[in-house]
């Protein structure tokens, strides 16, 4: 039986006419580069977004460490956004060539351009610092400014296309078309609020709407209070059910997932981050002790601390509790045994010393394994909540998993970067608390960056329109409390649009010292 939630729209005729809709019409007599056909359209909206500053300042946001933090080069925001398209693209081309049209028409079509979009857009909202600086913002957000709903980068992301970036005077967003607008939303409700009822109820809950690690509500979603509106506008527009993203989306979802799994091994194989000696253990020590691992209480488990083997057995009972529909106990150990062979005791027991036979050994991995992984995406007809629409087999579900435990367990958690990461989260907290005195100054508030300024005056049209026409979003507040949260969802945003170097550098102008660059080209 069909799970309530799985259900899509049979084909449409006009299905592709409310995909092209804009926000705003637009004068069809001003000349736009590629402005003929549908997939023009849609290219439209991939260089309209390529040339925002908001792309262009992920060259200067982290990805999982700070460019320079190690001797090797990482990724960076920007880098991570062209290689997540190039999958993108890949998977899209792919899922065109193999699949029945009628299939795609009925799951709400598939354009492998707007799969490009989605992959261009779909990190613009992170902070500086990567995710700590995400989960920084969010108790911040809530803890300061009364904002419920705090900070969330996926949310960012639509708010920044849909609000905040301008392309042309008189509009607010970049007036993108409702394909394009509903490609990046990976987590399609809010935090508390929308779709009714919302996914933290439902029975089998979708990725995403579990609750977060600093609050309450889902711990991923797409709009904020003042966003819901258009996010819902966009869903009702294409016939979307509850909690389902678009093919296009789900695409670039996957997309992220292998590149992610892949270029971080890479960046911290290069920069001599992982240790042989302690990936090899753990891997070994789990294939050889799983069935006594797996007989294990979770308590003693987590009793145990840092036993052999311990966080790969963690990491399968999470698979198996989570994700049902897929999780395979053989599959996992298949995984296991696999990458343990292929990149543990292949690429990682031979230091990386610079050489070319160093970066050929490296690059023959990554593009063997990006090969196959694309290789293997299909659509999913798998029900449930759970399930995204655009998957990979099996074994490769599984491979990414583990994959993407390496750096999690080997890089995330180390002494050393937690240090780094406590300083870059007083760095924010620093600029947010500065920034709200510099506006409470009744005489030299009108001095704080224009952008800033415009920033607070959004924000507030957003959260006087929600109290006049959907009241209960907001709860019972008064005037004053809109106009507190109004300045604090500036201030967050204005924050949020920095880069790494940006949040440094304000930080320490705004500081006791009052010390840094004074005369710089661009403005504030």
């Amino acid at each position: 039986m069909m799970d309530k939630h799985d259900r899509r729209p049979a084909a449409d005729p006009d299905l592709e006419k409310r995909r092209l809709q804009r926000v705003h019409l637009e004068d069809p007599d001003v000349y736009r580069p590629l402005s003929v056909g549908v997939e023009s359209e849609y290219r439209t909206d991939l260089e309209r977004l390529r040339f925002t500053p908001s792309f262009a300042r992920l060259a200067d946001v982290t990805q999982v460490v700070t460019p320079g933090a190690t001797d090797g080069v990482v990724h960076n925001r920007l880098t991570h956004s062209i290689k997540v398209t190039v999958v993108a693209r890949s998977i899209a081309i792919a899922l065109l060539r193999s699949s029945p049209p009628e299939r795609l028409s009925a799951l709400g079509g598939l354009n492998h351009v707007v799969c490009q979009v989605a992959a261009i857009a779909h990190d613009l909202g992170h902070p500086p610092f990567g995710h700590l600086g995400e989960r920084t913002l969010d108790r911040l957000a809530r803890d300061e400014f009364g904002l419920a709903d705090g900070f969330e980068g996926n949310a960012q992301t639509f708010r920044i296309i849909t609000e905040l970036e301008v392309h042309d005077i008189g509009t607010d967003g970049l007036n993108l078309t409702a394909a394009s607008r509903a490609g990046v939303l990976k987590y399609p409700w809010g935090r508390f609020a929308v779709p009714d009822p919302h996914p933290t109820t439902w029975e089998e809950r979708p990725r995403g709407a579990g609750r977060g690690i600093d609050g309450p509500g889902a711990g991923k979603f797409n709009a904020y209070v003042p966003d819901l509106g258009e996010m819902v506008s966009v869903i009702d527009l294409l016939g979307l059910e509850p909690g389902r993203q678009t093919l296009e989306c789900a695409v670039m979802d996957l997309a992220d997932d292998i590149a992610y799994s892949l270029h971080d091994l890479e960046d911290f194989h290069r920069s001599g981050v992982l240790q042989y000696s302690p990936i090899a253990n753990e891997f070994r020590s789990w294939l050889r002790d799983r069935a006594s691992l797996h007989l294990m209480a979770s308590d003693e488990l987590g009793r145990l601390g840092q036993i052999p083997g311990g966080s790969l057995e963690r990491l399968r009972r999470r698979a198996e509790a989570k994700d049902r529909w897929v999780y395979d106990e053989e599959l996992f150990a298949e995984a296991v045994r696999i990458i343990g062979a292929d990149f543990i005791d292949d690429v990682l027991a031979r230091p990386y010393d610079g050489s070319m036979d160093s970066d050929r050994s490296i690059s023959a991995f990554v593009g063997r394994w990006l090969d196959e992984l694309v290789a293997s995406a299909r659509l999913n007809e798998h029900g449930g909540a759970r399930a995204p629409l655009v998957t990979v087999a099996p074994l490769a579900w599984h491979q990414i998993l583990v994959l993407k435990f390496i750096h999690q367990q080997f890089v995330l958690e180390r002494p050393d970067l937690a240090m780094v990461q406590r300083g870059q989260a007083s760095v924010l907290k620093h600029l947010v608390h500065m920034l709200d005195e510099w506006l409470s100054d009744r005489l030299d508030g009108r001095r704080a960056p224009q952008r800033l300024l415009d920033l607070v005056e959004v924000a507030e049209q957003g959260y006087r329109r929600v109290r006049d026409e959907e009241p209960w979003l907001l709860g019972n507040v008064d005037t004053t409390a809109v106009a507190r949260m109004a300045r604090g969802r500036g201030i967050i945003d204005y924050v949020a649009s920095l880069s790494d170097s940006q949040a440094y550098a304000y930080s320490t102008r705004l500081g006791t010292t009052g010390s840094g660059v004074l005369w710089a080209s661009g403005a504030l």
